[in-house]
């Protein structure tokens, strides 16, 4: 055997398209601009009759027309949470400069995941098959509600033949998809990946489903405050919808190709709790061993990250161990000067579409070296100090790497390492 050692340089990974449809906008800068100005996409449900509910309050996507995305006979054939994820995607792709065609749709490939998938028409579906027999449901219906298809329906209407899947580990799911584009990437899988995640659960029954188990907010007097992580007044997420993609590609072929480039993905880290159906381990333990993962898969210590987006969604549980598992990951010295927000607070919990929603606000943030921040954090809650809160405003940093965070249920831990793009 050859004494020689050969090193294998893995390729790096580059954000050059955004796109979003979410509560607080259509288009990666309609969302960044919300964002920034600590804009709520918070207000009464709209999309059916929750006067029997005891939340009534959502972050709708209220501006979305399939049909500004999407030929209307496909159209009818997706779910919501399918629909906005192909407006996502083409929004991405327009924004990245990249057109598919026969000479590059073999090399590009899509990683979207949902959390649930089609719920509305699972829902409506079902009652169909109750009230006049199962004969009657649509022959669409497992095609329709199936969470893979925000990543089938994304690859048909666009023509992408690369790497396709779909990740789905509920409320962590975008950041999972990120980090898996970021290994096919590396592998040479694939030259360019869309990545991130879609979700449409606004329905009767989801909303039920979340609320007895005590997860939502009954601030239905006031919306706009009703999302309020860290704070000593909360009491539960704002639901919210939507999708958002990211166009990751190497460095090599978006330099190639002339592209402008936002910002370069780092790292990637994931770990499981083993602790409960729904509740965060207490310990913190395991979402700190996937921001440590995440930094030395990104090559950084500690003390090189001056932002995270945390995936603080304002349950009174799951802040606390948020706090609690970033002490833990940065130590508490430096912990206590990391600067941490919650998006969430403006534009509700996506559910599987928060991750790449909240890694599009990240990417944003790193380009233009503003802190979003978290609105509504009046009164800090004293079990959630420990971290430097960005509070009500946005700030100006000088900021190089940046932490994104997502827990889901089940014990689902997932964190994207993201950095400020300096050429060299």
């Amino acid at each position: 055997m050859s004494d020689h050692t050969v090193q294998i340089t893995q390729p790096r990974v580059v954000v050059t398209g955004l796109g979003a449809v979410s509560p607080i906008g259509i288009g990666a800068e309609e969302v960044w601009e919300s964002a920034r100005e600590g804009r709520s996409g918070a207000g009464p449900i709209t999309r059916f009759d929750a006067s029997e509910l005891k939340c009534q309050i959502v972050c709708e996507v209220s501006d979305f027309e399939p049909t500004d995305f999407i030929d209307k006979r496909a159209a009818r054939r997706m779910d919501r949470f399918a629909q906005m994820a192909v407006a996502a995607g083409r929004l991405a792709l327009a924004d990245a400069g990249l057109t598919v065609d026969d000479s590059n749709r073999d090399t590009i490939g899509a990683m979207v995941g949902s959390g649930i998938g089609g719920l509305e028409t699972f829902i409506e579906q079902v009652k169909i098959g109750y009230d006049r027999g199962a004969d009657r449901m649509t022959p669409l219906f497992i095609p329709m509600i199936i969470p893979n298809m925000a990543a089938a329906h994304v690859s048909m209407q666009t023509g992408i033949k690369g790497p396709l899947s779909c990740v789905a580990t509920a409320c962590a799911t975008g950041n999972h998809s990120v980090g898996d584009a970021i290994a096919a990437l590396r592998a040479g899988h694939a030259e360019v990946m869309l990545a991130g995640g879609s979700e449409a659960g606004i329905t009767e029954f989801g909303m039920a489903s979340f609320d007895s188990i005590r997860a939502l907010s009954h601030r239905n007097d006031d919306p706009v405050a009703a999302s309020r992580p860290f704070e000593t007044g909360r009491d539960g997420f704002v639901m919210g919808e939507g999708s958002a993609i990211l166009v990751l590609e190497t460095l090599e072929h978006a330099r190639n190709r002339g592209a402008r480039i936002l910002a370069e993905a780092l790292g990637y880290g994931m770990t499981g709790d083993a602790h409960h159906l729904t509740e965060p381990d207490p310990t913190g333990e395991a979402p700190a061993n996937a921001m440590r993962m995440a930094m030395r898969d990104a090559r950084v210590s500690p003390d090189e990250v001056g932002y995270l987006n945390a995936h603080a969604t304002a349950t009174p549980v799951g802040d606390v161990g948020e706090v609690r598992s970033i002490q833990q990951a940065f130590g508490e010295e430096l912990a206590a000067s990391l600067p941490v927000s919650s998006t969430k607070s403006m534009h509700g919990h996506l559910l599987g579409g928060a991750g790449g929603l909240e890694g599009v606000i990240t990417v944003l943030a790193l380009r233009d070296q503003v802190l979003p921040p978290t609105v509504n954090l009046d009164e800090l809650d004293p079990d959630c100090a420990g971290v430097d809160h960005i509070a009500n405003v946005a700030r100006d940093a000088d900021v190089k790497i940046a932490l994104s965070n997502g827990f889901g249920f089940g014990g689902h831990n997932a964190v994207v390492a993201l950095s400020r793009w300096e050429d060299g």
